[in-house]
């Protein structure tokens, strides 16, 4: 048999779906990602990005990254552990660790290679990580690299989540959980996980990547939301988000960092983190600090299209954040409600299994600090009119 055979069968399926108009994937942007783009040639309001703080436009940002190009080049040219170590790598991991409370921090390229990194270097042969059914596929990706096993447990059931802490009580336990939850937007059961975490001598990573500049009072994540930035042992995060640019970290104790830089092969096999991309990070990450208006206008765009949603009849789940599903259920109607938006000038994300359960097909809207009320109002007024043409609302 061809090993080709697999990929002739798949394009054939694609290029039918395509054909159909009903393929929402890859799509060609032509501008900045910002609360509007321009997408097959036309203006549509932004509700598919994860740019929640709009920073990926803003001056200060796009200069610090032009600096530093002109400074150290476009890259490194090789690893951490070789040549690829700059000074700036170094101020942005200082800056990082002070700003979460944790001894040491470490920069990875992508905010997937962190997760898979730190997963790997830490589950050994005889550790388990146990983690909630709905986390990101890199922290899946993580564990089946490691040499350890890894258990799910349903979503957010801390009773299972017990069990699972009493059955392998001999072995080194690694708890991963997503802070805020990427397609349902909504929040990790935190406080019971600590508390179980500590009863069972088990240790703790959350997987931030939607949290960092969006929840808490300083938006340094969920645990600063529960007040349990003391209890979390480890902090991951992305700079593909709220932070602007591409990148990720690892903050934690001294010693798990340091163990984690020269085990996690993510980090040792891959070249390092662009200068300019950790100089844009760095920007960000001082502008969160220094401007909680940012956080403060998108709550208050959240709450305005949540409460719009609502108001209209559809289902956004459990939502809590500035992600807000709107819940379909079929996959058909997904697709259908996604043309039809786009048609009306909104780009939204199509989500159906296996991303989420069966029967729970939805389009993943997500929020900005940088949308006006007039776009949101416009949204809402093309939700509408698609809701109801579709019956589902």
């Amino acid at each position: 048999m061809d090993i080709f055979t697999k990929c002739f069968v798949f394009k054939s399926q694609v290029n039918g779906v395509k054909e159909a108009g009903r393929y929402f994937y890859f799509r060609k942007i032509t501008s900045a990602q910002g609360p509007e783009v321009i997408c097959k040639g036309r203006k549509m309001i932004m509700l598919g990005s994860n740019n929640y703080l709009g920073l990926t436009e803003d001056p200060r940002v796009k200069e610090a990254a032009i600096k530093a190009t002109q400074k150290y080049g476009t890259g490194c040219a090789g690893s951490r552990l070789l040549n690829g170590t700059v000074d700036i790598h170094e101020a942005l991991e200082a800056q990082i660790a002070e700003f979460f409370g944790k001894e040491a921090a470490i920069v990875f390229s992508t905010g997937m290679q962190a997760n898979l990194g730190c997963i790997q270097a830490l589950v050994n042969h005889n550790d388990i990580a146990i983690l909630d059914k709905y986390d990101h596929a890199s922290i899946i990706d993580g564990c089946r690299l490691s040499m350890g096993e890894f258990k799910r447990y349903p979503h957010n059931d801390m009773e299972c989540l017990k069990k699972l802490l009493e059955k392998y009580s001999e072995k080194g336990k690694l708890i991963i959980v997503d802070g805020v939850f990427s397609m349902e937007g909504d929040l990790a059961n935190l406080p019971e996980i600590v508390k179980l975490a500590k009863k069972y001598n088990a240790r703790t990573m959350v997987d931030d990547a939607h949290g960092i500049g969006v929840i808490g009072e300083n938006g340094r994540g969920t645990a600063e939301y529960f007040n349990l930035e003391d209890e979390v042992d480890i902090i991951m995060g992305t700079f593909s988000k709220s932070l602007a640019t591409i990148g990720g970290f690892i903050a934690a104790k001294a010693e798990v960092v340091e163990y984690i830089k020269h085990v996690g092969r993510a980090l040792l096999f891959s070249a390092s983190l662009a200068p300019p991309l950790a100089a844009a990070a760095s920007r960000a990450l001082k502008i969160i600090k220094e401007e909680p208006e940012r956080r403060q206008r998108l709550w208050k765009n959240t709450k305005f299209w949540l409460n719009g949603l609502k108001d209209l009849g559809f289902d956004t789940g459990y939502s809590t954040t500035p992600i807000v599903p709107v819940i379909i259920g079929d996959e058909e109607r997904t697709f259908e409600m996604c043309h039809l938006l786009e048609e009306n000038g909104v780009f939204v994300s199509p989500v159906v299994p296996p991303a989420v359960p069966p029967g729970r097909a939805l389009l993943r809207t997500s929020l900005m600090a940088t949308h006006t009320l007039e776009q949101l109002e416009r949204a809402l007024d093309a939700f509408a009119k698609t809701g109801r043409m579709l019956g589902i609302i």
